[in-house]
């Protein structure tokens, strides 16, 4: 029997897992796609908020305060880049001052620091690009982005180096209690565990309606996004919020740690947990709104629309800790924004109360340290000298727009916990990313992926599952061989 089994890959399950390995346990992460970071956590607007939004008292105002504060130091052990680039909420008319006093209030009720109300003229000098219309902003000082996925594979590699096992393809179907445990049932085999931790994303709900008649419900919220070339990186300074409404936190307008500018997101309400198209109507509804921050957006230098789900929940709140009636099960469900920024202070939280319910020690052999790829476009040349001279695959660029290497490629997929498809690849050196969204590099990852797993180019997926490039028809004999 095991000692804790995670379910769910995404930020919090992987930090969970990192967390959970400071004591002396043995862990298992079950993910249900191919991949870590495959759900939320691979596309979401990647802030760091600051806490002013959440209502005083909820579990979202307690944990988006605390996970805030740790930023600075898990980015720095893990090696993920973030940038303390301020948030600024911005009204468009007098009429909206009473709302902004009323976050600031909030704010401060919530432990915010650093929150400041500035005027037009201000908010101009920190903006020179801002709409002709915005009147006046609230200053959230500890505001800030970072990159969803490269944190959730900073936290995943991590937890790996300290001794958790990650299955893949392992979607829980089921889950029973047993004597001293519980038994998951997944399609990567049956495992028992003493403890279990629901980190499902958009089906925490199923999982936690598997155990607990303390039901809970996950409504997917879709959000549409477009990316606007790194030619405008300096479009912005902060990240740019517009007054907030019950469905969000609005449209907003943001620079990335990769130098690249998101609209976005929609906020929409739909059945399907698994429909991440981007709509017309969605895509206009960005665009009209965005344009009061932004208003000459440069529509012809957009690099590509996404969507992404966020899991929200009936309870309008996170759903953390231990299930009311079923023993040794616990929840991370509902961690929808701002689940990002509370995902290091979640991880901690529940691996301390799962570590002390369990009476584990200390490991330790606990390394906080995780060092990430080098980035051969952010070396000046005396380091790209050098880091030729260690490895010559450094000398081959494979995508030409994000100056990906192919060492950062094969050293991507051999890491632990390491990339499986092109979209793995993608998320953990920027490779496709670019202005060409991956028309140039992607025959070479395919070839890649080919030479470091042993398998043909027929099993080679985008994302997992049947997204493969090649279908084995293409190379069938038959009647029309000679055709």
């Amino acid at each position: 029997m095991m000692d804790v089994i995670i379910i769910g890959g995404g930020v919090v399950g992987c930090g969970v897992a990192r967390e959970l390995s400071r004591y002396k346990l043995n862990i298992a992460l079950l993910e249900k796609t191919d991949d870590i970071s495959n759900g939320q956590s691979k596309a979401n607007t990647a802030i760091i908020h600051g806490g002013y939004d959440a209502k005083p008292g909820t579990l979202k105002a307690k944990f988006n305060v605390l996970g805030n504060k740790m930023y600075d130091k898990v980015c720095e052990e893990l090696d993920v880049p973030h940038k303390r680039n301020t948030s600024l909420v911005v009204s468009f008319g007098p009429d909206g001052h009473a709302e902004l006093e009323k976050l600031l209030q909030q704010g401060i009720e919530n432990g915010v620091p650093g929150l400041s109300i500035i005027g037009q003229d201000e908010l101009r000098r920190r903006e020179p690009n801002i709409g002709s219309t915005a009147y006046e902003a609230l200053l959230v000082e500890t505001g800030g982005i970072v990159c969803p996925y490269e944190m959730t594979q900073a936290y995943a590699e991590n937890a790996a180096m300290n001794g958790v096992t990650f299955y893949r393809q392992a979607e829980v179907t089921g889950i029973e209690k047993v004597e001293g445990g519980w038994k998951v049932i997944s399609k990567a085999g049956t495992f028992t565990a003493k403890a279990v931790v629901n980190c499902a994303g958009l089906y925490s709900d199923v999982i936690n309606n598997m155990v607990s008649e303390d039901k809970i419900s996950i409504v997917p919220r879709r959000g549409e996004y477009y990316i606007v070339d790194k030619k405008y990186a300096d479009a912005f300074h902060a990240s740019i919020f517009q007054l907030p409404t019950k469905m969000g936190k609005g449209i907003l307008v943001t620079p990335t740690v990769d130098g690249t500018v998101l609209l976005g997101p929609t906020a929409e309400d739909i059945d399907d947990k698994t429909d991440t198209r981007t709509t017309a109507e969605g895509l206009a509804k960005v665009l009209k709104f965005a344009s009061l921050t932004w208003e000459h957006i440069p529509m012809r230098n957009f690099i590509t629309t996404y969507s992404g789900l966020r899991a929200h929940c009936d309870r309008n709140d996170f759903v953390l800790g231990e299930a009311p009636d079923a023993p040794m099960f616990f929840n991370a469900a509902g961690v929808e924004s701002p689940g990002l920024t509370s995902a290091p202070a979640i991880a901690q939280y529940l691996a301390e109360m799962i570590a002390d319910k369990l009476s584990a020690n200390k490991n330790e052999n606990f390394n906080p340290i995780r060092k990430g790829i080098p980035k051969f476009r952010e070396m000046n040349d005396e380091q790209r000298a050098r880091a030729i001279s260690i490895n010559p695959d450094y000398a081959k660029v494979v995508c030409r727009c994000e100056t990906v290497t192919e060492a950062e490629i094969r050293e991507a997929i051999r890491r632990p916990v390491g990339a499986r498809s092109v979209d793995g690849v993608k998320r953990r050196t920027r490779a496709g990313m670019g202005r060409c969204q991956a028309g140039f590099c992607t025959p070479r990852t395919v070839e890649i992926l080919c030479e470091e797993l042993h398998i043909s180019p027929l099993e080679v997926t985008k994302f997992g599952g049947n997204s493969k490039y090649i279908e084995s028809y293409l190379f069938e004999k038959g009647d029309n061989e000679n055709a």
